[in-house]
């Protein structure tokens, strides 16, 4: 059922597990903020068109996750650090990220932000949302500029998935007892194994394999699909 007049259309409201949700997951680019991390990183190097592209194609499962990531961190090489900073400090927030968390905090979730993006703006983004858990991957750096080299837990095609097995392994929880809430091809993997997700300005491949679709660019618009899962 899909009405263009709701804040979010209905695909699937179908669960395995009655059991309430402890656990809420979250990207972080074109979720929580309302940027692309990679893409500001690229403007600030002068290289923005070329690493759009590729984003682009990656975003939509035209190109392989991991690869398109060490392509368009290659063309980060030479970026002073501190131009970085600088271009991450201006990322705004997403509409409603704010209001969502302190709602679900509200209500006893733990909230854990799983991005292929990296710590020098996941780590800024997560204290200041008051995340449980962040992880991200890592820029290498020397003398003070990008090396064009990534590390870390998320480099890989379908590492959210580990990712999200890990951090409900640490609550006594499985992955389908969890919410997940997306916007991109690299999310298809915990969408598959979670117990609700949630695709929220999302790519048109995320929609077949989320529960909800929600079409307002606004997080606050999750706040009634919570609601509603809580009172089940």
């Amino acid at each position: 059922m899909r009405d263009s007049n709701s804040r979010f259309d209905e695909v699937n409201r179908t669960s395995n597990n009655s059991d309430r949700i402890k656990l809420i997951v979250f990207d972080m680019d074109s979720t929580l903020i309302d940027a692309e991390t990679i893409d500001e990183l690229a403007e600030a190097a002068g290289v923005g068109d070329k690493v759009a592209a590729i984003t682009k194609r990656a975003m939509h499962g035209e190109l392989d996750f991991s690869e398109a990531l060490q392509q368009r961190v290659q063309l980060l090489k030479g970026l002073p650090l501190d131009k970085a900073h600088e271009a991450l400090a201006k990322m705004p927030f997403m509409p409603g990220a704010k209001e969502l968390v302190s709602f679900l905090k509200s209500r006893g979730y733990k909230t854990a932000m799983i991005s292929g993006g990296f710590t020098i703006a996941a780590d800024r983004v997560g204290e200041t949302l008051g995340m449980d858990h962040v992880v991200s991957n890592e820029l290498l750096t020397d003398n003070g500029c990008l090396t064009g080299e990534v590390r870390g837990p998320l480099t890989d095609q379908g590492s959210k998935e580990f990712v999200l097995e890990e951090i409900s392994e640490k609550y006594g929880i499985k992955p389908d007892e969890c919410i997940v809430v997306g916007d991109g091809a690299n999310d298809i993997c915990i969408f598959k194994i979670a117990k609700f997700a949630i695709a929220f300005n999302s790519k048109p491949i995320l929609h077949a394999h989320a529960n909800i679709v929600i079409t307002e660019k606004n997080l606050e618009a999750v706040i009634p699909v919570i609601q509603s899962l809580d009172s089940e």
